[in-house]
């Protein structure tokens, strides 16, 4: 017998974390695995190992303090050293004591939904959202994730006005709403929130006496024209800073995923307490606390080291969008993120999400190309997928090669609408109709 917490848990395993692992262990390789699997389903930004390799290497080697027990919600160096860094992105100077280390950007998100929530009350989040979000927020917490809705004639742009509709409907139903909460830049849409827009969700939350979870993870992951704004910055927020909780860590801006360490800022003495005493479960080691420190020990090396990682995003991005329009493929512009959310409703077999969940599976087994079903997103339509296009550019020009190959409904590769897709999205430079 296993309990329910445990139970629900595994309920909530998804088929696209076998589809990763699948594909992992068979990837493509135009020579020695032509009929291998392309994985452009995970979000991670394997363009700057080669930026980060000799810095890692020449990092001091493990000492005894670094084998030894340290303060569990992070040392004092690490987060001194991170507070310096996203005081210069949120624009105002942040306490490194405000700040909880802890296993990975998904142990922030349980502490900050657990320490927010009792089992049963409920988080807003704009949708589409990260998929993980659900297990992120509401797994251990016991919390429910309420999707608001956004338009896809909008481009699925954020609006606090779909935020205050799904809160109004969530309190008219006798919900108890505790927090919204937004990835900033989204994902998948990768949209750089604008000020304006945030500074309007920031109305709309103190006017429903909920709290912020912002989680920044792809803050310094912007390649497009607009700067990215956190919802901590005073200029945005100048009424709500206690109420606002910003989530960062390691995993893209710094291609690390696999040191598992993320960050909590909150200004809430009461609610960075509570978290602090949840990082007991889910510390970070000593050494890569260390080795993250020495990472940042550097600003000049630092700076220089983002740059770098925007410029081949662009670059990325870009070849993958040349791409797109090449083959006919319909998508909506990104400005930020590892990611582009691709409109394949003409190779849908039907017009549902069981119709996309079949066009998913065909992919993944026929074509061998694993992408994200816009359902793992909550999306409010079906047909779209996330597309992730920071590996090696023979790889994502492979992927959309067979993408545009896949039969569609008819038997045969979808032809272009011929509607106009050269006009640009609403709130969306040079963008293209999605």
């Amino acid at each position: 017998m296993i309990s329910r917490q445990a139970a629900r848990l595994l309920a909530d395993t998804p088929a696209i974390a076998e589809a990763h692992f699948r594909a992992e262990a068979e990837p493509y390789d135009a020579l020695l695995r032509p009929d291998g699997y392309l994985n452009l389903g995970t979000a991670e930004n394997r363009l700057l190992w080669d930026l980060l390799r000799d810095k890692l290497a020449a990092l001091p080697p493990l000492t005894e303090a670094g084998a030894r027990y340290a303060p569990l919600h992070g040392t004092d160096e690490l987060r001194g050293r991170v507070a310096d860094l996203l005081s210069a992105t949120c624009r105002t100077p942040l306490d490194a004591d405000d700040l909880v280390v802890i296993s990975g950007a998904t142990g922030a998100l349980d502490a900050i939904a657990s320490v927010l929530c009792d089992p049963g009350e409920a988080i807003v989040v704009p949708a589409p959202y990260y998929g993980a979000f659900d297990t992120d927020l509401g797994g251990r917490s016991g919390a429910r994730i309420l999707p608001a809705p956004l338009s896809p004639e909008d481009g699925f742009r954020l609006t606090a006005d779909a935020v205050d509709r799904a809160l109004k409907e969530a309190r008219s139903e006798g919900t108890t709403v505790r927090a919204v909460a937004l990835s900033s830049p989204s994902n998948p849409i990768g949209e750089v929130h604008p000020p304006e827009v945030l500074a309007d969700l920031l109305r709309v939350v103190r006017e429903h006496d909920v709290d912020l979870i912002s989680d920044e993870i792809y803050a310094h992951a912007v390649f497009g024209d607009r700067p990215f704004t956190s919802a901590a910055d005073p200029a945005v927020n100048p009424y709500w800073a206690e109420r606002t909780h910003v989530v960062w860590g390691f995993a893209k801006d710094f291609g690390l995923p696999g040191l598992k360490t993320g960050v909590l800022h909150t200004r809430a003495p009461r609610v960075r307490d509570a978290a602090r005493a949840m990082a007991y479960f889910a510390p970070v080691s000593t050494a890569t606390q260390a080795t993250l420190a020495g990472l940042l020990a550097d600003p000049a090396w630092v700076a220089a080291f983002l740059a770098a990682g925007r410029a081949r995003l662009a670059s990325s991005y870009g070849h993958l969008v040349a791409l797109l329009e090449a083959h006919g493929i319909p998508y909506a512009p990104a400005e930020a993120g590892f990611s582009v959310w691709l409109d394949l409703r003409r190779w849908l077999p039907g017009t549902d999400f069981e119709a996309e969940r079949l066009l998913w599976r065909a992919l993944f087994e026929t074509a061998k190309v694993s992408i994200l079903p816009g359902g793992a997103f909550r999306s409010p339509q079906p047909g779209w997928f996330r597309l992730c296009h920071t590996v090696d550019a023979p790889l994502v020009a492979e992927a959309v090669r067979r993408i545009a190959a896949h039969p569609g409904p008819a038997g045969a590769p979808p032809a272009p609408t011929g509607e106009d897709l050269s006009a640009p999205l609403p709130h969306a430079p040079n963008g293209r109709r999605p």
